[in-house]
């Protein structure tokens, strides 16, 4: 089992980024997926979900109306949207698939570095 987050950058205050996870897991469409963020210092945070079909979606209120979680199981794909970042966006962004929408993960990826400047 793999997932591979991708797409971090530098960005400036008011950008954009768009994380991608390449996820190699057998039957990959009957597992919800989860995105995750540790800033420095701090612990790691939930941001958002998506449903095995996407669905149902949820975002934690830091980010709602600026991040977009989507799939495609076709592609063993999830990606995560993110606009109007803030310097307090900046950390390392990770993927998990999860058995249900905000259960505990069971796979985790390894992370992308997302800074934002202000």
């Amino acid at each position: 089992v793999q997932l591979q987050a991708s797409g971090g950058g530098l960005v400036q205050a008011g950008g954009s980024l768009r994380l991608s996870c390449a996820a190699s897991i057998r039957a990959f469409d009957t597992y919800a997926m989860g995105w995750f963020r540790q800033a420095p210092g701090k612990e790691r945070e939930h941001v958002a979900a998506i449903s095995w079909g996407g669905g149902s979606t949820f975002y934690e209120d830091s980010v709602r109306g600026r991040f977009t979680v989507s799939r495609d199981n076709a592609k063993n794909t999830v990606h995560l949207q993110m606009n109007s970042l803030k310097p307090e966006d900046t950390a390392v962004y990770y993927c998990a698939a999860r058995k249900t929408l905000l259960g505990p993960p069971v796979y985790w990826g390894q992370g992308t570095l997302v800074t934002v400047s202000s």
